[in-house]
């Protein structure tokens, strides 16, 4: 049986792919395939928390106050001097697993992040030979939801000299390749100019915090 790839049921959940490949893609999975079915799931889940973190929008009054807050501590001088602040919404990782699966070997890794005003998809999974990752993802500006993130410079460290260079396509995705060191990151230039800077330590590996 044959299987479509990763960016594939991105593209599908997205709903950015020929009418003729989303029909061939709803026979497959209407033929049982379980290992599809999985695929598409995780990224219709990261979809739907995406689509609903942007709609949020925190009460008028609360917002004055935390404002008004901020600007009497002087404290926005400061911060514009930081990195910007990076917060997790999904990690497979983190999820509930059965007793001992975390102590075999793991499958691709599925994390959405959000910084300044990005939505950032990634998922990694090793190669088949060699100690190398595989890292696919998409950018998506949640301020300006009718355009996509494309043309984005994103790099991708190891922390030992190498780097991978990657460019967001005309529908914000980004794809590379690059040796395991166990202490890669993930970096994108963001609207303020501020670089955000993703940690993907152990990235199929030890759950972030954890010893070596």
């Amino acid at each position: 049986m044959e299987h479509f790839t990763t960016e594939q049921w991105i593209d599908f959940v997205n709903r950015v792919i020929p009418p003729i490949k989303l029909e061939a893609m709803r026979k497959h999975l209407a033929s049982g395939c379980e290992r599809c079915e999985k695929k598409m799931a995780r990224w219709q889940k990261v979809r739907n928390i995406a689509a609903s973190e942007a709609k949020f929008q925190p009460p008028v009054e609360t917002v004055r106050v935390a404002k008004a807050a901020f600007a009497a501590t002087g404290m926005g001088k400061q911060e514009e001097r930081r990195n910007t602040l990076v917060e997790v919404l999904f990690d497979s990782f983190l999820q509930p697993a059965l007793t001992g699966a975390r102590s075999t070997a793991m499958g691709p890794r599925q994390m959405l992040y959000r910084a300044d005003s990005y939505q950032i998809d990634v998922q990694i999974e090793g190669q088949s030979q060699g100690h190398r990752l595989v890292v696919t993802g998409q950018l998506m500006d949640v301020s300006k939801p009718e355009m996509v993130s494309r043309g984005a410079r994103v790099t991708l460290s190891d922390r030992r000299g190498n780097v991978t260079e990657m460019v967001t396509n005309q529908f914000g995705e980004f794809r590379g390749e690059i040796a395991d060191s166990g202490d890669l990151e993930l970096s994108v230039v963001g609207q303020s100019q501020q670089p955000i800077t993703i940690s993907l330590r152990h990235a199929l590996g030890e759950l972030p915090g954890e010893k070596a």
